[in-house]
């Protein structure tokens, strides 16, 4: 496994600014950049189109991840993919073919994600394992940045890891929630190797690079 990849979300950034931010945070030392894509709908809150992302897309080679946290999501993946994105991440909660949805992102050409809410069971994906090549375990419950970690997924991370090694394939693990300096270490120990950093980048009083060292250095 590849250990501590910073993957900055950008919920939190200026968004008249926008395109500003994402090249600081490259520049800061992200490994990708995800995109939290939300409709006001599976979650309390209005984000980001595929066609924001698209106009975003040349700020920078590093990879993009859409987390689609969407009704009908399926409907969406294949704009995201044609916007930029390498990696599409779902959430069975709200897919209903999600066997069928993965391997249409594979089909585009991008990699397949999918997203566990705190509350959803790892045996939900457990017979869709062939069609995963990333595995997203929510720390919080999604909707909103700046949330407090919950230290109990580690549990579920471990399991998850687990299940990933059983496999023998080569499957992201990414904790996605109140990641900072002060938690980062534990969901590092408890197996994952990608980590969404979201409100703790913008908030450091010395920028997005700083507080990206000091979650490399806690690692």
């Amino acid at each position: 496994m590849t250990q501590g990849r910073i993957v900055p979300s950008v919920l939190n950034a200026n968004l008249a600014r926008l395109g500003e931010d994402v090249t600081r945070l490259c520049e800061g030392g992200a490994d990708a950049i995800q995109w939290d894509v939300m409709d006001g709908h599976f979650v309390p809150n209005l984000t980001f189109g595929a066609e924001v992302i698209k106009q975003c897309r040349d700020l920078t080679t590093i990879p993009y991840e859409a987390h689609l946290m969407i009704t009908d999501g399926e409907r969406w993946v294949e704009d995201y993919v044609k916007a930029g994105c390498e990696t599409v991440i779902v959430h069975p909660e709200a897919i209903v073919h999600l066997h069928r949805c993965l391997e249409e992102i594979r089909r585009m050409g991008a990699k397949a994600g999918v997203a566990l809410n705190p509350a959803t069971p790892l045996e939900v994906i457990r017979h869709v394992m062939g069609s995963i090549d990333h595995l997203l375990v929510m720390t919080v419950n999604p909707g909103f940045g700046g949330q407090a970690y919950i230290q109990e997924m580690e549990g579920k991370v471990a399991e998850a890891r687990a299940m990933i090694d059983a496999t023998g394939r080569d499957i992201a693990l990414e904790v996605d929630g109140g990641v900072t300096k002060d938690t980062i270490a534990g969901a590092l120990k408890a197996g994952a190797d990608h980590f969404v950093v979201g409100s703790a980048l913008f908030r450091h009083p010395d920028g997005p690079a700083a507080a990206i060292a000091e979650c490399r250095a806690a690692m």
